[in-house]
């Protein structure tokens, strides 16, 4: 399981579970409860690519969300298992 530390939102952290390029388990740890779970939900079964394309750069708070830190916790993972962002 890889854990990211959020920064700048209400949530603490995302864990993550990802297999042959598709996330298989997400969930959101503090934030707004109804939206990151459904969040979570919905990114469940896409490809980390598009997870990421779909969420980098949405804004909440400031300049970043729990949606866009739930995309660079996706950039972060594929940086340390491939190398790549």
């Amino acid at each position: 399981m890889f854990v990211y530390t959020t920064r700048g939102v209400c949530s603490k952290s995302i864990e993550l579970e990802v297999e042959a390029g598709i996330v298989t388990y997400c969930k959101i740890n503090g934030g707004c409860r109804g939206n990151t779970q459904g969040l979570a939900k919905m990114v469940i079964g896409r490809k980390v690519e598009d997870v990421i394309s779909s969420l980098k750069g949405i804004q909440c708070q400031g300049s970043t969300s729990c949606p866009d830190q739930l995309a660079c916790a996706l950039e972060q993972y594929l940086l340390q298992t491939h190398g790549e962002k």
